[in-house]
């Protein structure tokens, strides 16, 4: 394919719109001309692309016309507004928070698992990148779930400050340094310290005594492995740790499967890097995720107190393959099967 594409990057100052950026140049996206947009008090900054300096420019109602793909970063208020007046322009969507993926007719797609969601991207223009905790827990069990069918995930996360974006990595390191110098931390972003410590509260509380977060990871699973009996519960944990959230993840399969064989399925499975030879310490963590785009997996073993059960240890840059990458590889099934054609 020799097409060459218009791209807008929305929300292109963002931790997550600067990602997005790099992996486009990363990956060599077929990028006839890049248009980088953000909020007013953003405009006129220059980011480099391909050795370039490309100002940003202020997003607009009119920013989308003979824009091709729009990779959107912004938070799920302008996603709401902005994105159905991109489509209407004829540019698909390709949407990194939370305001469509739940929509019955926006595709939610992980590449390695449903690729095939993307060809959905007619019914409004628009396909919704998922939640980064749930993007690396479906890429290690989707290759399960053919094989021996998931009959019920219960999973918990030890996610980077990073997911709350670029004041939250400050305040860490804020906090981090007060402490070890014995001054009091200041608390911004976070009702109470995270230097040292573990918060059990990521988002809102519903009245169900869930999280968003963990009611997101429940939903967003069922929607992508397209399976809504799949049993599922998930408590979510903010850690201090800057980049890649982890993920102790235990599944009980209709079928019987050895860890073994889990092992071998995924050491196959687009996508996966397994770290698993406990003997040598050798497990996935989050300081070897960071800059990388696989998910990796590691601990796999049986869980004894049930049959069928398995359990897994699960680590991935939430940033990149949780965010910026997965948007980049969305863009590149519709440019290649779709858009290009």
């Amino acid at each position: 394919m020799n097409k060459l594409f218009n791209v807008a990057v929305a929300g292109a100052t963002g931790a997550v719109g600067n990602q997005m950026i790099a992996c486009l140049q990363e990956r060599d996206f077929p990028i006839k001309n890049l248009k980088l947009l953000a909020t007013a008090r953003s405009a006129g900054r220059k980011l480099r692309f391909k050795g370039k300096e490309i100002p940003v420019e202020e997003l607009t109602e009119e920013s989308f016309s003979e824009v091709d793909i729009g990779i959107f970063s912004a938070g799920g208020a302008t996603s709401q507004k902005y994105a159905p007046v991109a489509a209407r322009d004829g540019c698909v969507v390709i949407d990194n928070s939370a305001a469509w993926r739940m929509d019955p007719d926006v595709p939610l797609v992980v590449p390695e698992v449903n690729p095939h969601a993307v060809g959905q991207y007619p019914n409004k223009g628009i396909i919704a990148n998922p939640n980064c905790s749930t993007i690396q827990m479906v890429v290690a069990l989707a290759p399960i779930h053919r094989m021996a069918g998931i009959k019920r995930i219960v999973v918990s996360t030890y996610q980077a400050v990073s997911g709350t974006g670029k004041k939250a990595i400050d305040e860490l390191y804020d906090q981090t340094k007060a402490m070890l110098n014995f001054l009091e931390p200041e608390k911004k972003v976070y009702p109470h310290r995270i230097a040292f410590n573990c918060l059990p509260h990521i988002d809102v509380f519903l009245e169900n005594g869930y999280t968003k977060e963990e009611m997101k990871m429940v939903n967003e699973t069922r929607k992508i492995l397209e399976d809504d009996s799949i049993g599922i519960t998930a408590t979510t944990i903010r850690v201090p740790v800057f980049f890649s959230h982890s993920e102790s993840i235990n599944v009980e399969t209709r079928d019987p499967i050895t860890a073994d064989e889990v092992r071998t399925l995924l050491e196959d499975a687009p996508g996966v890097t397994v770290v698993d030879d406990p003997s040598k310490n050798l497990y996935p963590m989050p300081i070897d995720a960071a800059g990388r785009d696989d998910t990796f997996v590691g601990r796999i073993r049986a869980d004894e107190s049930v049959p069928n059960g398995i359990n897994l240890w699960v680590v991935s840059d939430n940033i990149r393959k949780g965010a910026a990458t997965n948007a980049v590889q969305i863009a590149e099934i519709l440019a290649n099967d779709y858009l290009g054609k």
